[in-house]
């Protein structure tokens, strides 16, 4: 089987093409605001890269976020349609288990805007706790509790280079956490930080 797998949930343009068990082609492409108009071009190229028509593309997996507003929404939408057209099924997982995927302990930033960052404290590809957004000063000092990690993502926010794995082949890393979506219209982006509970206290 084809598996489309799609995120666009950050900076990045994410496209992979699996069978079955095996990776086909992929890209990761850093196109910030404008994945919405590279990802059917890139999409096209990577479908005749390997000799693939549309309709042969049997499943579809997206991220859910957290993320951009707009990003994350770019991919889930396509995957939407793609999935309630043709009636195929669809699966999810968050962009915090796509980056830390195949790592054993890993912690995963990712900019928040406004001085704060996403966090995620992986173990095995797995979220550990519920991802939260937080200012940056309490991001170090969440990292700064003794235990040994991969750093991932926007590490540019604590004073170090950005880090991010070969993210079109962390999908097929990530594939025990894929959760099968068993209604395609109601899957929903995570945004986190539009709510009241996230914004920074001033004061």
């Amino acid at each position: 089987m084809i598996t489309l797998c799609m995120d666009t949930s950050h900076q990045f343009l994410v496209l992979t093409l699996l069978r079955d068990e095996q990776w086909l082609a992929g890209i990761s492409l850093s196109c910030w605001k404008k994945q919405s108009e590279m990802i059917f071009l890139q999409l096209n190229e990577l479908l005749k890269q390997c000799g693939l028509k549309p309709k042969e593309i049997g499943q579809v997996v997206v991220t859910r976020g957290p993320g951009s507003y707009t990003g994350v929404r770019i991919a889930m939408t396509i995957a939407k349609v793609i999935c309630a057209t043709a009636n195929l099924p669809l699966y999810s997982l968050p962009t915090m288990e796509l980056i830390g995927a195949g790592i054993e302990r890993a912690a995963v930033v990712l900019d928040a805007r406004s001085h704060r960052a996403y966090l995620g404290l992986l173990e095995n590809g797995r979220l550990i706790e519920k991802e939260q957004v937080l200012p940056l000063e309490q991001i170090q000092v969440r990292l700064s509790d003794g235990v040994q990690r991969q750093l991932l993502g926007d590490l540019s926010l604590l004073g170090q280079p950005d880090f991010y794995p070969d993210l079109s082949r962390s999908f097929l890393l990530s594939r025990p956490r894929w959760q099968r979506v068993e209604n395609v219209h109601l899957l929903v982006p995570e945004y986190m930080k539009s709510a009241d509970e996230y914004l920074v206290k001033k004061g």
